[in-house]
């Protein structure tokens, strides 16, 4: 599942008609490049293959006055449906970079609270199985054959797993106690802008 796919169909609904230099500055701004592994080529490249996918259709910007043309992107019905489809899958699949999984954390208000707790579940579940497969094989490296020095590898990973079930467990219980606006409670269009009618 790709991050840069997600993050650039999420920026465009967000702003309702994007440019491919704007979609850039935002992922930018957040730093995409470093937790989301987003190249700037990536975006051009995603703007354009998505748009022959049909899932974003160019259109006129009148807002460029002077310098050079931009093309600017919308999400179509098509585009909207594969934003959705993605978000939840990177909600709640196991992802081994993380990559889909920050990408989908920014855009999770989009979708209803009961929806996004759900998701969010089985992802906990997913993380839960694999903190348990690295706290096995952190406590049996030497029986698996490995060298006894490849037990700290272990140990790394198994550090990271375990902090990734106590984020997601916290985040679970935050959105159950009713923190953040989401979907359907007034806050949709006010921070990442309508889906496309």
């Amino acid at each position: 599942m790709s991050a840069t796919r997600l993050l650039v169909l999420g920026v465009v609904r967000m702003y309702g008609k994007a440019h491919g230099y704007q979609v850039r500055r935002e992922l930018l701004s957040w730093a995409a490049d470093k937790w989301g592994n987003v190249q700037p080529g990536s975006i051009y490249h995603a703007l354009k293959k998505m748009t022959t996918e049909g899932l974003l259709e160019q259109v006129e910007d009148a807002e460029t006055g002077s310098g050079p043309d931009r093309v600017a992107y919308r999400l179509t019905e098509d585009g909207e449906t594969e934003f959705l489809v993605q978000l939840g899958r990177a909600l709640s699949s196991d992802d081994t970079t993380g990559y889909a999984l920050s990408a989908a954390v920014i855009f999770m208000p989009t979708l209803p609270r009961a929806q996004v707790l759900a998701l969010l579940k089985q992802q906990l579940a997913n993380m839960e199985a694999h903190a348990q497969s690295t706290h096995y094989a952190r406590e049996h490296a030497v029986d698996l054959g490995k060298p006894p020095h490849v037990s700290e590898l272990y140990r790394l990973w198994s550090a990271h797993a375990d902090a990734n079930v106590t984020w997601m467990r916290d985040l679970i219980g935050r959105l159950e106690a009713g923190e953040y606006v989401m979907a359907g409670e007034g806050g949709d269009e006010a921070v990442f802008g309508a889906p496309p009618k």
